[in-house]
């Protein structure tokens, strides 16, 4: 599923397509949040990591993890 994060201050996201479930995702920016971390990590589909600031997160947007379908729709 794709995860796009949006940081405070800066006119690009950060967009990537992740192997985890969405729940997993939700749970650990709502826990980072919460807690008062200072940052939140990411693991995208190729194994690169991504470590986040969590004062510094406008909006994560959540894909959804039901595959698009090709062709036509009747």
């Amino acid at each position: 599923m794709e995860i796009r994060i949006g940081i405070a201050n800066t006119g690009r996201e950060l967009s990537f397509e992740s192997a985890e479930s969405a729940e997993s995702v939700r749970t650990a920016v709502t826990t980072a949040l919460d807690s008062g971390a200072a940052s939140v990590a990411f693991a995208d589909a190729k194994g690169n990591s991504y470590i986040v600031p969590t004062a510094g997160i406008a909006f994560v947007e959540i894909g959804t993890e039901e595959s698009r379908r090709i062709g036509f729709v009747a």
